[in-house]
């Protein structure tokens, strides 16, 4: 497909959709698919905010913000993974860089450019978030849906982390500014890793994923049958709000992850 640019090494192949937000249409090792597989689905990526606004409302300095509300009552994952993406540098076989310009309904200019290096066994994923004005607070992260079952008849997915923390969730179902012991799922939840994210999805038998990033905040969220989600971001859901991170012209937001993988057997 012409909007399609595919990146292989060893055994492994990605494939990135630019014009779909430069999703992650799919990732396969081996020809398994691991990955859940649609428009929606993927991995996207969620910037300039990760997961829901309060409201959709955000304050820059003495000046307040509307966003779309479109996981009502709040704003979700950002306007990148709506977006259509351009091309940073020539793609190789194995690297591409693709970038888009922050636009309405985002009220500040800036440019974001998403970088993907795949090697035979994992992947290198980086985000920058760079001002081309006025200073804001951003988020960015990755939204990756991991495929529950591989669907050669082996089993389920299991998840193995260790956090510092669980943020609580109010009935809005944002965090309420409290900081729990970890609880068992199902998860729709973020957690704090201090000495950054860190977690390992194992099929039994078949194949172990670990997701790693220098950042401390990872959501998880394991409540529907097809997929689990591990997605590591620069800041917990409300962040622009709850712990903003102010993106400058001259100190851009950064934020790496490393999905590597091993077959088992």
């Amino acid at each position: 497909m012409e909007n399609e640019t595919k990146l292989t090494a060893g055994d492994a192949e990605l494939t990135l959709r630019p014009d779909q937000g430069c999703r992650i249409a799919s990732l396969k090792v081996g020809g398994t698919e691991l990955l859940r597989q649609g428009d929606k689905f993927g991995a996207f990526v969620m910037v300039p905010w990760c997961g829901r606004t309060e409201n959709g409302r955000f304050r820059n300095g003495g000046v307040t913000h509307q966003l779309p509300v479109d996981a009502p009552p709040h704003a979700i994952h950002g306007t990148g993974r709506h977006s259509v993406w351009q091309p940073a540098s020539p793609a190789t076989g194995t690297s591409a860089a693709f970038y888009y310009d922050l636009a309405d309904p985002w009220p500040y200019p800036g440019r974001v450019t998403h970088t993907v290096e795949l090697a035979p066994h994992s992947v290198t994923l980086h985000l920058s978030v760079e001002a081309r004005g006025d200073s804001f607070p951003a988020q960015a992260g990755w939204h990756p849906w991991w495929r529950r079952n591989l669907g050669q008849g082996g089993q389920d997915v299991e998840l193995a982390f260790t956090a510092a923390w669980q943020e609580e969730r109010g009935e809005n179902h944002l965090p309420d500014g409290n900081r729990i012991d970890p609880k068992p799922g199902p998860w729709d939840d973020c957690f704090g890793m201090p000495d950054g994210v860190d977690v390992a999805l194992n099929w039994p038998g078949e194949m172990t994923v670990r997701v790693t990033s220098p950042s401390q905040w990872v959501v998880v969220y394991t409540e529907q049958p097809e997929a689990v989600c591990v997605e590591p971001q620069s800041g917990p859901p409300n962040g622009l709000n709850t712990l903003p991170r102010l993106v400058t012209p001259i100190e851009p937001l950064e934020i790496s992850t490393v999905w590597s993988w091993q077959k088992v057997g």
